[in-house]
C-alpha cells in the first residue's frame, strides 16, 4: 500500500482518511461503514477507486469479481489491481460478467449472489457499467437480502429505462426531446388493432395481467398494450416479429421526416448506455427542407437495419426482451449537458454540471465543469474586458445550468432517487432537453468530485458535521445509512476541472485492441490519474508490469484529470500533463496525441467555447486535411533548397554568401527537428498552429512574422516537450549546441528590447528599428552595424520555419474558429461524409495488402453476419461492390461494419472457426479477384512531385 500512496501522492482525490468511527462526535460516528462488506462487480478504473475507497473508510471486508475472459482470451490483461489485493479469498471469477445472451444473464445474476452469499459479503457495487443499470439484477440482489450500493430497482425501472424516464420527465414538468417513446406498444397496436383483439391476445397466450387494467376503458390502445407487453417479459415471450418492430419504426420514421423537414432522426434503445444502442438516420435529408415522399421513404428505409443493430448491440434481440427503442428528434447544434444527482429517497441534490459535447461514437472524450460559481467568475471576467457577447452567451448558459439543476431535482425526487445518478440533456443556446438519467455513477464523476464536495450537518447542531469528496464514499453512505441522512450542503472545492479519456484509438479515432503497454511514465505534480492500476509497480521488484489492452470491452485506458481555479487553468495543466505523458508498447495505439492537440486548439482559441456534439469529426477532418498538406513537403529537401536559394541571393559576394551558408549549416537542425515533429503528427500540428495563430500573417501571399520566429522557436521546443533537460535523451530534446545557438539568439533580443524599452510582444517594432541603417538608441556607427549583422544572422532561414505556418494557409485552418459569442464555426464541406472518410483514410492509411486479399482494418472479433440466424454478408463465389458491408469487426463493444474498399469476387473464405473469431490488424480475410486491375505508382514519381510540391511551399516564405 505504501508504493501506491507514493506513486499517487500527488492525487487529491485519494489517501485521506474517510474513517468516520474515528471521529470524535457521536453523531458522526453513527455513520461509519466500517462493517459494510460489498463485493464489487466491475471493472477499470472504477473498480480499483472502489477499493481504495473503501480501504480508507475502514472497510476491510471487500470482494472483486473478475472476468476469465480478461486473462483467458486476451493474454496479460489480467487485472492489475491484483497487485494490491494479494489475498486470493477475496478474488473471485465467473466467465464473463454478464453473459452474451439472456440465459447466460440469469445464470450470472444468480452465480453472482451466491459467490456474495457464500463468502459473507453483504452488499454489491456495480460501479459505472456491465449491470449496474439492469433492475432485474438490482431486484434479485434486493430479493436475496442483498444491498444494492446504487439506485434501487424501483429506481432502475422508473429512470433506468429511456421510455419510462421520458414519461416520468412530462409529468413533472422537465422538457423532453420531440419523439415516439412506445413504438413496442405501437407494434402491438397495429397487429391488434382493437381492445377487443387486444383481449383475446392476452387470454389465448395466457397472459398475467391485472384485471383492473383489462377492464378500465379509460386507457388508451396504446396504453392497454404497454401493460400487455410487460406481461409478455414476465412470461419471457414475443408478441410480435423484430420484423413487425421494424417495419413499425420504418413508419414511425417516415412520418417524423414529415413532421420535422430537413432533420435526422435517433434511435436509442431503451436500455443502451455509454453510447451503446444508438444510431441516427437521415442524414440525405440534412440539406432538404422540403423532400419528396421519395426522399422520405428512402431515408425512412434504413430504419429496418439500424433497430436490427441497436438491438442486438445491447442484447435486447431475445425471446421475451423488452426491444422498445425510443425515435427521437435528433437536434443537431446541440451540446451534450449533465447534472450530477444524489439522493436518499426523500431528498436529492443537484452538484452542478459537466459539459461532455467532445465526443465520437457517442463516446465522450473530454469532459469540463460547468458550475454556477465558475460561470458567474467567467462572466465577470468578460465584462472587465469588455467581451460584451462572450458575457451575454455565458449569462445564457448560467441561466440553463440552474433550469437544469432544478429540473434534475424534481425528477429525481419523482423517482426516489437513492444513490448516485446522472440527468442528461442536450442544450441548444437557450432551450435545453431532457434526453436520459443514467442510474449509476459515471466515468467523468470524479470531474464533479473536483468542484463540489458535501457536508452533512446534524439536524440537531450545525456545528457538528462531516465532510464528503467521494462519489463512491457517498453511495456506500446512502447503501448503509439511507434513511438517516441528511440533506447535504454542497461546498465549492476547486474552481474548474477537466478530464480527458485516454482510449486505445488509432489516429482517426477508431478503436485499436491488442497493444501492449510496456512503459508509463510516472504522473506529474497535479495529474490525476484513474488507470485501474496499470502504472503500479511490481509489488517484489518495483519495474512497470506489461498490460495488454483487452478489446472485450470499451477503449478505455485510463482516465486523466487536472483542476484550477478557473477552466483555462485546468486545461493548461492538462495540456502540461498530456505534454508529459509518455506511453510506450507493441501495437499500441492511444488518443494522446488528439487530446494534446485538442486541448491546444481550445487554448489558442477560446476554452469557454461552446463545442457541439457535432465537433469531433469535422475537426479530425481538418486535422487530415493537415496532414494530407503535411505529407507534400521534405524538410531535408526544403533546407538544401534554402541554402541554395540564398546562396544565389549573395553569390556576387563570396564572404557573404560562404557566412550566410555556415550560419544556416548552424542552425539547420534547431529548424528541422521540430519542424519534422509537427509535420510526423497532424494532431500536435493542430494545436501548435492554434497557439500561434496571431504569431503570423500572410499578405500578398507571402509569411510576414508578427512575433519573433526563436521566440516561436523555443515555445515549440517547449510544446514538444523537447526543451534542454541534460538528464534526457538527447534524441528526446533539443540538442546542446542547438539550445546554446538559441539561448545566445533569446538574450540578443532580450538586451535590444530593454535598451529600446520594448516589451516582448513588440517584436514588429523591433524589426523596424533594426532595419534602418542609421544607429539607433544611442549606439554608435559600429556596434549598430555589429548589431544588424547579429541580427541577420538570427534571422537568417528562419522563414523555412514559416513554411509551417502555410500548411494553415492551403487548409484554410483557421477558419475552424470560435466566435466572440463562443460559438463554434465549422465551414461547410468539413461536413461532407465522403471528404470525411478520405480523411480517415489520410490520418490511417489501410493496412498494406495484396491486390487479390481484402484484410481486416483493425483487430477485434469477427462476425460474418448482422446477427444470429441471420444469412452473412457474403460467400464464396459471390460478386460485391465498393462500399457493400462484408463483415462486422466488433472492437471493444462497438460493432463496425466493414465495406469493400473494391468491387470484386470472393474466391476464398479464410477466417476458420467462424463468428466470434479474433483477428489481427491486417489479417487477411478473403481471397479475391479484383474487377480492376491495380496500378502501382513509381515512387520515384512520387518523389519527385513531393519535392515541387515542397519547392511551392518555400518560394511563399522566401
Amino acid at each position: 500500500m505504501a508504493q501506491t500512496t507514493d506513486y499517487y501522492a500527488n492525487n487529491p482525490l485519494i489517501h485521506r482518511d474517510r474513517r468516520l468511527g474515528n471521529a470524535s462526535s457521536e453523531w458522526v460516528r453513527s455513520f461509519s461503514c466500517e462493517n459494510l462488506k460489498p463485493l464489487i462487480v466491475c471493472r477499470g478504473p472504477i473498480r480499483l477507486e472502489a477499493m481504495t475507497v473503501y480501504e480508507e473508510m475502514g472497510i476491510s471486508h471487500y470482494g472483486i469479481l473478475l472476468s476469465e475472459k480478461d486473462s483467458i482470451v486476451y493474454p496479460d490483461a489480467l487485472s492489475p489491481e491484483l497487485k494490491r489485493l494479494t489475498d486470493t479469498s477475496r478474488v473471485h471469477r465467473v466467465p464473463d460478467y454478464s453473459g452474451a445472451s439472456k440465459e447466460e444473464r440469469v445464470e450470472r445474476i444468480n452465480q453472482i449472489i451466491s459467490i456474495a452469499r457464500d463468502n459473507g459479503y453483504d452488499s454489491i457495487f456495480a460501479g459505472y457499467g456491465f449491470m449496474a443499470e439492469d433492475d432485474e439484477f438490482v431486484a434479485a440482489i434486493e430479493d436475496a437480502g442483498l444491498k444494492f450500493i446504487g439506485p434501487c430497482a424501483a429506481t432502475q425501472r422508473a429512470a433506468g429505462k429511456k421510455d419510462e424516464a421520458k414519461r416520468t420527465a412530462l409529468q413533472v414538468n422537465v422538457s423532453v426531446t420531440p419523439g415516439i417513446d412506445n413504438v413496442t406498444a405501437r407494434t402491438l397496436v397495429s397487429k391488434y388493432p382493437s381492445r377487443e383483439a387486444l383481449l383475446s391476445m392476452v387470454k389465448a397466450e395466457g397472459l398475467t395481467v391485472d384485471q383492473k387494467v383489462l377492464d378500465d376503458e379509460k386507457l388508451s390502445l396504446e396504453e392497454l398494450a404497454d401493460r400487455i407487453l410487460f406481461a409478455s417479459y414476465e412470461k419471457g415471450i414475443d408478441l410480435f416479429s423484430i420484423d413487425e418492430l421494424c417495419a413499425q419504426v420504418e413508419k414511425e420514421c417516415a412520418e417524423m421526416f414529415r413532421n420535422y423537414p430537413g432533420a435526422r432522426i435517433r434511435l436509442k434503445a431503451i436500455g443502451g448506455g455509454g453510447g451503446k444502442g444508438q444510431r441516427i438516420l437521415g442524414a440525405s435529408l440534412l440539406t432538404k427542407k422540403n423532400p419528396s415522399d421519395a426522399d422520405i421513404k428512402k431515408a425512412a428505409a434504413d430504419a429496418p437495419e439500424l433497430t436490427r443493430e441497436v438491438l442486438l448491440e445491447v442484447k435486447a434481440n431475445g425471446v421475451g426482451d423488452n426491444k422498445n427503442v425510443l425515435i427521437e428528434l435528433n437536434i443537431e447544434q446541440t451540446r451534450h449537458n449533465e447534472i450530477q444527482l444524489l439522493g436518499n429517497g426523500s431528498w436529492c441534490i443537484a452538484l452542478g454540471g459537466r459539459d461532455c459535447s467532445l465526443q465520437m461514437h457517442e463516446q465522450k472524450l473530454l469532459e469540463v465543469s460547468v458550475t454556477q460559481e465558475g460561470l458567474a467568475l467567467e462572466i465577470e471576467k468578460a465584462r472587465k474586458d469588455g467581451l460584451k457577447d462572450q458575457a451575454a452567451a455565458l449569462e445564457t448558459d448560467l441561466k440553463v445550468l440552474q433550469r437544469m439543476e432544478e429540473e434534475s431535482e424534481r425528477f429525481g425526487t419523482a423517482v426516489g432517487l437513492d444513490s448516485a445518478s446522472t440527468f442528461e440533456c442536450i442544450v441548444d443556446r437557450d432551450r435545453h432537453y431532457f434526453m436520459e438519467v443514467n442510474t449509476r455513477i459515471q466515468v467523468e464523476h470524479r470531474v464533479t468530485e473536483l468542484v463540489y464536495k458535501l457536508k452533512f450537518t446534524n439536524p440537531e447542531d450545525k456545528d457538528d458535521f462531516f465532510i464528503v469528496e467521494s462519489l463512491v464514499e457517498a453511495m456506500a453512505l446512502l447503501a448503509e445509512h439511507k434513511d438517516r441522512l441528511p440533506r447535504p450542503e454542497r461546498l465549492p472545492r476547486f474552481g474548474a476541472s477537466v478530464e480527458a479519456r485516454l482510449n486505445a484509438t488509432d489516429c482517426s479515432l477508431s478503436p485499436s485492441a491488442g497493444g501492449v503497454i510496456r512503459n508509463w511514465s510516472k504522473p506529474i505534480e497535479g495529474e490525476i490519474r484513474d488507470d485501474q492500476g496499470i502504472c503500479f509497480p511490481n509489488p517484489d521488484t518495483g519495474l512497470f508490469m506489461r498490460y495488454n489492452v483487452s478489446g472485450a470491452y470499451d477503449s478505455n485506458i485510463a482516465l486523466l484529470l487536472t483542476k484550477g481555479d478557473d477552466r483555462r487553468a485546468s486545461y493548461e495543466h492538462l495540456a502540461k500533463v498530456l505534454r508529459n505523458t509518455v506511453l510506450r508498447g507493441t501495437n499500441l495505439a492511444t488518443n494522446l496525441e488528439f487530446h494534446y492537440g485538442l486541448v491546444n486548439w481550445f487554448l489558442g482559441q477560446n476554452v469557454m467555447a461552446k463545442p457541439t456534439t457535432r465537433f469531433v469529426v469535422p475537426y479530425l477532418t481538418l486535422v487530415g486535411r493537415l496532414k494530407e498538406e503535411a505529407q507534400k513537403i521534405d524538410v531535408v529537401y526544403a533546407f538544401i533548397s534554402m541554402k541554395k536559394h540564398f546562396a544565389k541571393l549573395y553569390g556576387g559576394d563570396k564572404e557573404t554568401a560562404k557566412a550566410a551558408s555556415e550560419t544556416l549549416d548552424r542552425k539547420g537542425t534547431l529548424l528541422t527537428r521540430p519542424m519534422e515533429v509537427l509535420l510526423g503528427d497532424p494532431h500536435l500540428l493542430s494545436g501548435w498552429l492554434s497557439l500561434n495563430r496571431r504569431s503570423f500573417a500572410i499578405e500578398n501571399g507571402k509569411l510576414v512574422w508578427l512575433r519573433n520566429p526563436l521566440v516561436v522557436l523555443e515555445e515549440t521546443y517547449a510544446y514538444l516537450n523537447m526543451s534542454y533537460d541534460a538528464t534526457r535523451p538527447a534524441a528526446e530534446v533539443i540538442w546542446s549546441h542547438d539550445n546554446e545557438l538559441l539561448q545566445g539568439a533569446l538574450k540578443f533580443y532580450a538586451q535590444l528590447r530593454e535598451a529600446f524599452g520594448l516589451d516582448k510582444g513588440e517584436f514588429i517594432k523591433l524589426r523596424e528599428l533594426l532595419e534602418q541603417e542609421e544607429p539607433q538608441g544611442g549606439y554608435d556607427q559600429k556596434t549598430w552595424t555589429a548589431i544588424r549583422e547579429a541580427h541577420c544572422g538570427y534571422e537568417l532561414g528562419n522563414e523555412l520555419f514559416g513554411m509551417l505556418f502555410m500548411i494553415a494557409s492551403k487548409t484554410d485552418f483557421f477558419d475552424f474558429r470560435v466566435e466572440d459569442d463562443l460559438e463554434v464555426t465549422i465551414p461547410e464541406y468539413l461536413h461532407d461524409p465522403e471528404l470525411q472518410a478520405a480523411m480517415k483514410k489520410v490520418l490511417v492509411p489501410p493496412p498494406a495488402t495484396k491486390a487479390d486479399e481484402i484484410v481486416t482494418p483493425g483487430g477485434g472479433m469477427y462476425y460474418a453476419q448482422e446477427a444470429p440466424g441471420m444469412p452473412p454478408f457474403i460467400k464464396e463465389g459471390d460478386h460485391f461492390e465498393a462500399g457493400q458491408p462484408l463483415f462486422i469487426l466488433e472492437v471493444m463493444k462497438m460493432f463496425n461494419k466493414i465495406p469493400a474498399p473494391f468491387a470484386g469476387t470472393v474466391d476464398k473464405i479464410l477466417i476458420e472457426g467462424g463468428d466470434g473469431v479474433i483477428v489481427q490488424k491486417g489479417q487477411p480475410i478473403f481471397k479475391v479477384t479484383p474487377d480492376e486491375k491495380f496500378v502501382e505508382v513509381d515512387p520515384k514519381e512520387l518523389a519527385r512531385e513531393k519535392r515541387a510540391q515542397t519547392g511551392e511551399y518555400l518560394a511563399a516564405v522566401l
